[in-house]
């Protein structure tokens, strides 16, 4: 399996500073909200690095050594997302949290089961990220925006490479995955929906928007997620890192 293109784009990603974050002017209530918000996707993004560890005795259609040295280097951004928010966090003088109830609900739904379901709960969490990092962006001051906007980018590309390790888990075991997708993702989208509402609200999102971009989402990674000829796919990411 080439995993090669991935590898180069986090080890590429892994050389970047750390963003400059501020304090920006807003108002208290909506600096309080963000803050809250923002603590809560900071002790989330930091608490993934035991699957960096397992992959290496795991067995699985797809994983290989670029495979492992990927997701060790996915686990590795992950940790620079939680530093930045944990920066963004601080500037707005919010307290940093060590435990939260929605952070230890995706905790014990990642021990569920084996590897691959963990990489399922993975996947629910960045597209998760992508919809609420991407609309936070368009309602904070513009340094802040920008910071948001690259990790939603980030996420964009992880989203993309479980996908297509899920695309290529062959089976009854491959398909009770993608068919547990669905579920796993809605029922993650409207858990973090309803622990932020207070946030959206404060800074003028509307919920049921933001609930329809994250179905549309979880519809779009289900599509991803089919099985693929592996030749078809190699090639196709071949041409795309040609260009």
């Amino acid at each position: 399996m080439i995993w090669s293109d991935y590898l180069r784009h986090f080890e590429q990603n892994a050389r970047r500073p750390l963003p400059a974050v501020r304090p920006e002017a807003m108002t208290p209530q909506r600096a309080r909200a963000l803050g809250r918000s923002l603590a809560r996707f900071q002790l989330g993004e930091a608490g993934e690095g035991r699957i960096a560890h397992q992959i290496d005795s795991a067995r699985l259609p797809g994983v290989d050594d670029d495979y492992r040295a990927a997701l060790k280097l996915f686990v590795r951004e992950e940790g620079r997302h939680a530093r930045v928010l944990g920066l963004m966090v601080n500037a707005l003088g919010a307290p940093m949290l060590s435990k939260q109830w929605t952070e230890r609900l995706f905790v014990h739904a990642r021990r569920l089961m084996g590897i691959r379901f963990k990489l399922l709960v993975l996947l629910a969490a960045e597209v998760i990220g992508i919809c609420f990092y991407g609309a936070l962006s368009t309602a904070v001051p513009g340094s802040w925006a920008s910071s948001l906007a690259q990790l939603c980018a980030d996420e964009e590309v992880h989203l993309d490479f479980h996908c297509r390790f899920f695309s290529l888990q062959p089976g009854l075991a491959g398909e009770m995955l993608r068919l547990a997708w669905r579920p796993l993702g809605w029922l993650a989208a409207l858990t973090v929906l309803l622990d932020h509402r207070r946030t959206l609200s404060a800074l003028g999102l509307s919920p049921g928007a933001t609930w329809a971009l994250m179905r549309a989402r979880v519809d779009e990674a289900a599509v991803k997620m089919r099985p693929a000829d592996y030749s078809t796919w190699a090639r196709s990411r071949s041409s795309a890192s040609s260009h």
